[in-house]
């Protein structure tokens, strides 16, 4: 992160770099680069791949997908978002995304306000040369309950139909 005259600049292919289940990533923005105002995600997920359902306390999440096709969960309802759609989640509310496409989707991520990717920067893995980030069961979540507390989000998994 480049922070010159009040201006963040990321160049392209910087970022912090995260594993977290299952998929990469790279966070661009945080609470602290940007006064508070909002936290900013790159990610790739990988078929199959996205995090189980849950809610934020206190902050909003905006999504826009560049590639691919994700199955989001709207409180208890699905829809399919495809490249180039936005979908906001208001606090509190259940969502989760899946990637439901044969390739790695890629979307972007905004956190306002900022905070709730201090969950991957102090809960995510660092990458591994030449490995792959592994998708997480419960009992990983169950390791980092508390920085999934202190940063404002509720696992709320879906039921087996």
């Amino acid at each position: 992160m480049i922070k010159t005259g009040g201006v963040l600049h990321v160049p392209a292919g910087e970022g912090l770099v995260k594993w977290v289940s299952g998929d990469i990533y790279t966070v661009k923005a945080t609470r602290s680069s940007t006064s508070g105002a909002l936290g900013f995600v790159e990610a790739v997920v990988p078929p199959g791949g996205g995090p189980i359902a849950h809610a934020h306390k206190a902050t909003d999440e905006s999504f826009y997908l560049l590639d691919g096709a994700l199955e989001f969960l709207d409180g208890d309802h699905t829809f399919v978002a495809e490249a180039g759609a936005f979908v906001f989640v208001p606090r509190l509310h259940r969502h989760r995304f899946t990637n439901i496409s044969g390739t790695n989707a890629r979307l972007l991520f905004v956190f306002t306000p900022g905070g709730l990717e201090d969950l991957f920067i102090d809960g995510g893995d660092d990458p591994v040369t030449g490995g792959a980030p592994e998708p997480w069961g419960v009992e990983r979540n169950d390791q980092i309950a508390d920085i999934i507390e202190r940063t404002g989000s509720i696992a709320l998994p879906e039921t087996p139909r």
